[in-house]
């Protein structure tokens, strides 16, 4: 029989017990030496079996780390119990329990998790973690296992990269746009930062936003109008976020969501175990502060508290008048009565406001010398060579302050709650309900508009293109009794965009002793939208009057209303006080899935499907006599179904291979025709899109490679193209759109990407894609007169062979890591982009045809850029406090990320940030 002792300080009795023990007590009558025999033999006894049972906690401590650096935030727990802790930012932990031997788990993304036995040692030293083979998020999901569809090791057959909450803390926070995070990894490309805070555009593979699926801790975030993504909506998300896995292609997502590029998963932080909290400050270039406050109570008595609040604020994003300012709040409330139920809710919001700097040609133009109303000549629209690179067309100042005609202003606050259930050893479930409420728009001219001004108040525009918004309000002193109406007076506007959003999302994950694992689950998603406009500056004037049947005619707005995210959450603009539209819509969804999957310990295979049903109703309170029309309702059904299979050669090699068929029902803003409850006709059906992939994965110590190969075929898509002003057989047209049934793209290509640990001080990594996305056969299109909704022009588009715009087809990148010393570390990345198209219009390519031309977007230049960081850590007394340095694009280069319609988007030139951390 093995026998351990335990020392001193590792048991505590009551002092009156051991008084007893020591020196006796009144009412013994042995004699004194027996007495004292008795009391020592009996207390080495109970010494002996208060080694199995202490009556005290004891405290296990020790660091975990990558070998190199110290590894922040990793789960910290005794294998069977409830409590745990994390790992602080110099990775050390410390651990009360009352077990005096068994196992302790650390995990964190990234790693591997690790178990880590322990008896009479109460300090483990430091724990070394290895990469995971596929960079697990596993290992950071603390609720929702079941709704959360993670790649775990290369069990999971699909293309995917991950990034660590270090990562994201370090070069993802700040001033910088949330997708930027995500640009050291294939086949992503960011752009439009330039724009304005939160404007920044992501795309994957080729497809932009609206194709990409996006998961906020298994909750769909996209728009259920459009798919869009607006990341001025989710601003601060990376303060909160514990890690972000980008899956190219289909994913393993078990719903039915817009995953033709793939899907990107945002794990947050639940409450967490740690007790503890942090305090940061940062700045930045152009007057941006910013500052976070965070705590934690830890897990005590079965419940938990974690909280984030934030304040930032700048002057500008890089251009003239793209100031901002914003607010982000986290509150988590955890309660985990036992080991088989653990609830955790969470509300998370970001009410912001920035102004925005649209895309602009080379060169001005000028209102041509025939043109009426007394502008000929004037400026119609700056351009580069009078604004400059940081120039903005629509900034100025009125009355000595700044005004911008674009201000976005938007608070969008979700919260869920998340239940785990496991069971029994076999069978879990996991459920989380949703709910989000959106409230904002964005700001612009209403009337005559600020390029229509004539002559006799001077120009609208400064000699560096900057809007006068004097002159302006001088042209607006001399309307008639101060009322606006049609293009008579100008004043500002805001396109409301408000919403509640809820939903539920259920999964049953059983697991059998011969390798196979099944899930069926729920997915319910409800949705309503108003949308309209309102005044928000009269620009001088008194009035407006507007014209709708659905009001009788005629009738006076007189009220305006502040574009402010708080005050936009309960005042807005009642029916009677809407300009220009006003109309909603209510899309339910319904959707069921189901998986099935058999891994062992070399292979593994699943399929996956799933079924829904989506329907759609339209309302519109402007164009229709009586009040509110309501349109019938529509319904889609749509499916998906995805199988793939991984093998693992042996320990060094891996080959993954996927495919899988979508239905994918079209988008609320395709299936009405503009301004009316009328269908589009013909009628638009689903989307169909074919996915086919097949991987490699070579791993060895201090080296990993991944390559993969995919081929995505994406058929009947709708597109619709704001043409602006067209002439049609003689007519002159100010408000069409292009509508495209049938088109086609392909898109094919090659990924890899690489990590290597040179020396235990020296990291590197990178990675390579190439790809040739093209559309591919004919398209019809009908010309659509928006003022009444009437199709006067006709055709068919000659698509074939026509590049893919917007995001480059030719990327790589590299990135290293270097600590200095053990508490300084340097950084840098370096991505480099080519063969980048101009956004294909509808319009361009029609012009080709009747010109006899093959239509050919615009090539963009080639461009690379060039970051860098700094990493130091250092205490005061005690506390750690952490120093973040960050300079992007360095070397200031000048390229064009992006061209559309109405003309390009230079990208930033050079931006930094810098912040201290102190943790506690």
């Amino acid at each position: 029989m093995n026998v351990t002792f335990l020392t001193a300080h590792e048991i505590q009795l009551p002092s009156s017990l051991l008084r007893k023990f020591a020196f006796g007590t009144p009412h013994l009558s042995f004699s004194n030496m027996a007495t004292k025999t008795t009391k020592w033999v009996t207390l080495v006894a109970l010494f002996v079996v208060l080694s199995n049972y202490s009556w005290a906690q004891r405290v296990l401590t020790g660091k975990v780390t990558d070998g190199i650096d110290p590894i922040v935030g990793a789960t910290v727990t005794v294998r069977g119990s409830l409590g745990g802790t994390s790992t602080d930012s110099e990775g050390n932990f410390s651990l009360s329990t009352d077990v005096t031997s068994g196992e302790l788990v650390i995990r964190i993304l990234g790693f591997s998790s690790r178990t880590v036995p322990f008896s009479a040692e109460s300090n483990l030293g430091t724990i070394v973690l290895t990469v995971s083979d596929s960079q697990s998020l596993e290992e950071v999901v603390v609720v929702g296992r079941g709704i959360i569809d993670i790649a775990e090791d290369r069990k999971t057959p699909i293309a995917v990269s991950t990034i660590s909450r270090t990562e994201i803390q370090n070069k993802g926070v700040g001033n910088v746009e949330f997708p930027e995070i995500m640009k050291n990894t294939p086949s992503v490309f960011v752009a439009n930062q330039a724009s304005g805070f939160g404007d920044g555009q992501n795309f994957l593979r080729g497809f932009d936003q609206s194709n990409t699926a996006y998961l906020l801790n298994g909750q769909p975030i996209n728009g259920m109008e459009d798919g869009n993504m607006y990341w001025s909506n989710w601003s601060s998300i990376a303060d909160v976020a514990n890690a972000i896995q980008v899956q190219r292609g289909l994913g393993s997502s078990k719903l039915a969501i817009s995953s033709v590029g793939g899907t990107v998963n945002i794990v947050t932080k639940a409450t967490d175990l740690k007790k503890g909290g942090s305090v940061r400050f940062m700045t930045g270039n152009d007057g941006y502060l910013k500052g976070t406050v965070g705590y934690n109570t830890g897990l005590q008595n079965k419940w938990g508290f974690s909280m984030m609040i934030d304040y930032w604020r700048a002057d500008r994003k890089y251009a003239v008048g793209t100031q901002g300012e914003g607010q982000s709040y986290f509150f988590s409330v955890g309660y985990k009565p036992n080991d088989r139920h653990n609830f955790n809710f969470m509300v998370f919001g970001a009410p912001q406001k920035h102004g925005q700097n649209y895309s602009k040609a080379l060169e001005t133009t000028y209102w041509p010398d025939d043109a009426s109303g007394g502008i000929a000549g004037q400026i119609n629209t700056p351009g580069y060579d009078l604004t400059g690179i940081k120039g903005n067309h629509n900034y100025g100042h009125y009355n000595g302050e700044g005004l911008s005609l674009v201000t976005n202003f938007y608070h969008k606050p979700v919260a869920n709650l998340n239940w785990d259930f496991d069971i029994d050893e076999k069978s879990s479930l996991s459920t989380v309900l949703y709910a989000s409420l959106g409230r904002g728009g964005s700001t612009g001219s209403l009337g005559n508009g600020q390029n229509r001004l004539p002559s006799m108040y001077g120009s609208a525009y400064g000699p560096q293109g900057q809007l006068l918004w004097d002159n302006i309000a001088e042209y607006n002193a001399d309307i008639a009794d101060g009322i606006s109406s049609g293009f008579n007076g100008t004043m500002l506007r805001a396109s409301m965009n408000n919403h509640f959003w809820y939903g539920l999302v259920s999964n049953f994950n059983h697991e059998t002793d011969v390798g196979l694992t099944f899930n069926v689950g729920a997915d319910l998603r409800f949705y309503h939208g108003d949308h309209f406009r309102q005044i928000i500056n009269k620009l001088g004037l008194d009035s407006r009057i507007e014209n709708s049947p659905a009001h009788g005619g005629e009738f006076e707005i007189t009220e305006t209303f502040k574009a402010d995210p708080w005050a936009s959450l309960f005042n807005y603009a009642p029916v009677d006080q809407r300009v220009g539209y006003d109309d909603s819509e209510d899309i339910n969804y319904q959707g069921l899935f189901g998986q099935v999957e058999y891994s062992s310990e070399d292979f593994s295979i699943f399929v996956q499907g799933s079924v829904s049903n989506q329907s759609y109703v339209k309302l519109n309170r402007w164009n229709y006599e009586g009040g509110e029309a309501k349109s019938d309702m529509e319904t889609k059904f749509g499916y998906n179904i995805k199988g793939g299979a991984s093998y693992t050669i042996n320990e060094e090699n891996t080959l993954f291979v996927n495919i899988g068929q979508y239905s994918r029902q079209p988008f609320l803003d395709n299936v009405f025709q503009q301004g009316t409850i009328d269908f589009t006709d013909p009628v638009v059906d689903n989307e169909e899109i074919f996915g086919l992939e097949a991987g490699y994965r070579f791993v060895i110590p201090n080296f990993t490679i991944n390559l993969n190969g995919y081929y995505t075929a994406w058929k009947n898509r709708f597109l619709a193209y704001d043409a602006g002003n067209r002439e049609v057989n003689g007519t002159v047209y100010t408000n069409v759109t292009y509508l495209l049934t049938g088109v086609t793209q392909l898109h094919k290509g090659l990924e890899l990407d690489f990590q290597a640990q040179i020396t235990p001080q020296w990291m590197l990594r990178g990675y390579g894609s190439l790809g040739d996305w093209q559309y591919d056969g004919d398209s019809p299109y009908r010309l659509r007169n928006d003022e009444d909704s009437q199709i006067i022009d006709s055709g068919n588009l000659g698509l074939s062979g026509v590049k893919v715009g917007n995001a480059a087809q030719t990327s790589f990148g590299f990135g290293t890591e270097y600590d200095i010393l053990e508490n300084l570390s340097v950084d840098a990345n370096y991505n480099f982009y080519d063969r980048l198209y101009a956004q294909v219009e509808a319009e361009d390519v029609v012009g080709a045809a009747l010109e006899g031309e093959i239509y050919a977007p615009e090539r963009l230049d080639s461009f690379g850029v060039f970051d860098a960081g700094l990493t130091y850590t250092f205490r005061i007394g005690n506390q750690p406090i952490k120093f973040r340095g960050n300079v992007l694009n360095l070397f200031n280069t000048k390229y064009f990320g992006r061209k559309d319609g109405f003309g390009y988007y230079y990208g930033l030139g050079t931006t930094w940030n810098a912040g201290l951390t102190y943790s506690f």
